[in-house]
């Protein structure tokens, strides 16, 4: 079983351009790091910096599901998880360290080089309930974004962008959910109204971020098609 699944994951890597999943695992770090920083803080909108990328993991998750299927947008989804994980990881035993960041020597006081220490090595909560919200929602939308597709009969962007824009809404609406519930709930005591409100509000800041460039998403899942990208990753699964 083990076997099948990582030969499945070698045919699919090398069938999905690897700027698609460079950009997708690069996206997701970076979300995760720059979430340590508010962005806006308001009664009923609270965005942190990971904003300005998080939309661009749910774009390469229509792309690559447009071409690939469900299966394989989760699956890419794991992967960055653990990639993610991975250098979470990373960075919580460099922060263990007995050196100082650079910002010490500007400043010359040890606060800083403890802040750093404790922005870089993250929080156990803030990691659990970012990577349960990730896996949550790359399935919610990869499912529902194949699910709106099969009954679509056109392939332009009208079909493109209506199983995009619905599955990334509900689906970032899901992820912005479950991580408040985990974590803004439960350890920065936020009330549920705070939590269903920037839930929605967020998702939908968000989703336009991703209506901007989804047009570019759409040209490029275009020339896959033409130029038959990950022939040998379709033909395996259908005739599984």
């Amino acid at each position: 079983m083990i076997k099948k699944v990582m030969e499945d994951y070698k045919v699919l890597l090398r069938s999905i351009p690897a700027a698609t999943v460079s950009l997708f695992i690069v996206s997701v770090i970076m979300m995760n790091l720059l979430a340590n920083k508010e962005l806006i803080s308001l009664p009923y909108l609270a965005l942190d910096c990971g904003f300005v990328v998080s939309w661009v993991s749910f774009l390469c998750q229509d792309m690559i599901c447009k071409r690939f299927g469900a299966k394989a947008s989760i699956k890419i989804s794991i992967l960055a998880l653990l990639v993610n994980l991975a250098v979470s990881l990373c960075f919580w035993l460099c922060s263990l360290t007995p050196g100082m960041w650079g910002a010490y020597y500007d400043t010359g006081m040890i606060e800083v080089n403890t802040a750093l220490n404790t922005t870089i090595g993250g929080t156990w909560y803030v990691v659990f309930g970012s990577s349960l919200a990730m896996l949550t929602s790359a399935v919610v939308n990869s499912t529902l974004n194949q699910s709106l597709g099969r009954m679509l009969k056109k392939n332009n962007f009208a079909s493109f962008a209506f199983r995009s824009y619905v599955s990334t809404g509900i689906g970032q609406f899901i992820d912005n959910l479950v991580f408040a519930i985990v974590v803004s709930h439960t350890f920065f005591g936020w009330t549920w109204v705070q939590v269903l409100m920037c839930s929605l509000t967020g998702a939908i800041a968000e989703l336009l971020c991703e209506v901007f460039l989804s047009p570019v998403g759409y040209k490029v899942v275009r020339s896959w098609e033409r130029e038959n990208v990950g022939a040998e990753y379709l033909e395996r699964h259908a005739t599984a």
